[in-house]
């Protein structure tokens, strides 16, 4: 196969792939981002693009695993009630709406930080509405803040989210240091959105909250929740605050994400319930993805002479920035983060840090654009939904969109003049 068909074909397989992501299917068909990204790799082998070898070194396994591990020690603080408990310990003790809407928020950030901010969303969301609904508050604003919280809040650390999990085993940059260098940015993205939030929806903050009960009202229905199990609480507390150190210290972060998940996987609890709460569709899409986005990197970028673009030289953090925070409302966070892959490996050593914390950063920030955004905002939307409460896309963008210009600007601002 002659370089110029090479170069066609991948071009061919690279546009079949990110168009069904953006899109979100394929036409007339049913197939998810998980098999639109599976059958794009499957092409490019097919095509004889890479070979099979090639193919299975060009996935980050680091990655996935840690991505898994975390997944699981997540569905048994789940399982075990950690969530309700927290939520139920803070949320208790504030009673005016902008207090619960701080408190909600900053609770959103901390756990998206620490854990993964697509599971802190989908745990958090129902108990809030609960919260808003028994206290007869507009649930909007609360739901929308715990969203817009949760991904500036996941900024903060390598952990946070699966994007910032991919950077983490491309870049090498250790976990102390990426907290250190983005966990400022984080904080005021948190200020930022919550002053928009309150400032958006100022008039229906002003209402008293009051438990229904004390309106002479019947209180709301319980809202569903996992039981509370002290014994595999504990545990899962236990292993988690472990793992978290074990980040800091700076050990191989899959290896510790996976031996986290082995320990609490040796236990009573059915697996299968732990099973059900992994997002397998999600490793296999960032599977299929690597390989695509290699054969990219071999047969289009690699020929191109990359390495010598001298706005990637000169301008490495707002370029990166505005690119991937584009790129990120048009394809998804992930695969945008995946195509910078090869663009940031090209560029000179001495900038590829600060280049990988501004793609960690702008693509996380992006996410708040719209509802579509992230992952994390489609959660609280489709809990909201299903409790018959619509955030509608105006509401949710009156809040996103300055959040994202701000924080994005101020992130920028932060890796371009404070010196590390």
């Amino acid at each position: 196969m002659s370089e110029t068909v090479a170069w066609w074909l991948t071009i061919a397989a690279f546009v079949f792939t990110y168009a069904g992501l953006a899109v979100g299917r394929l036409p007339w068909l049913r197939t998810d981002r998980a098999g639109i990204a599976l059958a794009g790799a499957a092409l490019t082998l097919a095509l004889g693009l890479l070979t099979f070898d090639d193919a299975v070194k060009a996935v980050d396994f680091a990655t996935l695993a840690l991505l898994l591990g975390m997944m699981v020690v997540v569905a048994y603080l789940r399982h075990a009630g950690f969530f309700e408990a927290v939520a139920d310990g803070v949320l208790a003790r504030v009673h005016s709406p902008v207090g619960i809407l701080a408190v909600t928020m900053s609770l959103s950030a901390v756990l998206s930080a620490l854990l993964v901010n697509d599971v802190a969303c989908l745990a958090l969301a129902p108990l809030v509405l609960h919260m808003a609904r028994r206290r007869k508050l507009d649930p909007r604003p609360h739901l929308i803040g715990l969203a817009v919280a949760s991904n500036a809040g996941s900024v903060a650390t390598l952990t946070g989210n699966p994007q910032n999990m991919i950077i983490g085993g491309l870049s090498h940059v250790s976990y102390l240091r990426f907290a250190a260098r983005l966990t400022p940015i984080a904080v005021l993205s948190v200020v930022v959105a919550f002053l928009v939030t309150w400032l958006v929806f100022r008039s229906a903050l002003a209402a008293t909250a009051a438990p229904a009960e004390e309106q002479g009202e019947e209180p709301p229905k319980e809202q569903p929740r996992h039981p509370r199990h002290r014994r595999l609480l504990v545990k899962s507390l236990l292993v988690t605050v472990v793992t978290v150190g074990f980040f800091f210290a700076g050990f191989p972060m899959a290896v510790v994400a996976l031996a986290a998940a082995g320990f609490l996987l040796l236990d009573r609890v059915n697996p299968t319930k732990v099973y059900q709460e992994v997002d397998w569709p999600l490793l296999v899409m960032f599977a299929g993805l690597f390989v695509v986005v290699h054969a990219f990197e071999v047969r289009v970028l690699a020929p191109s002479g990359v390495e010598k673009w001298p706005v990637l030289q000169h301008h490495p953090i707002d370029v990166l920035s505005g690119a991937s925070a584009v790129l990120s409302n048009v394809v998804s966070n992930v695969p945008a983060v995946l195509l910078f892959k090869p663009v940031i490996l090209a560029m000179p050593a001495e900038s590829q840090e600060v280049a990988w914390l501004a793609l960690a950063m702008s693509s996380t920030l992006a996410g708040n654009f719209t509802v579509l955004g992230s992952v994390a905002n489609l959660i609280v939307v489709e809990a909201a939904r299903k409790e018959r409460v619509t955030i509608t896309l105006l509401d949710y963008c009156r809040v996103g969109v300055p959040v994202t210009v701000l924080t994005l600007l101020l992130g920028v601002a932060w890796l371009t003049f404070v010196p590390y």
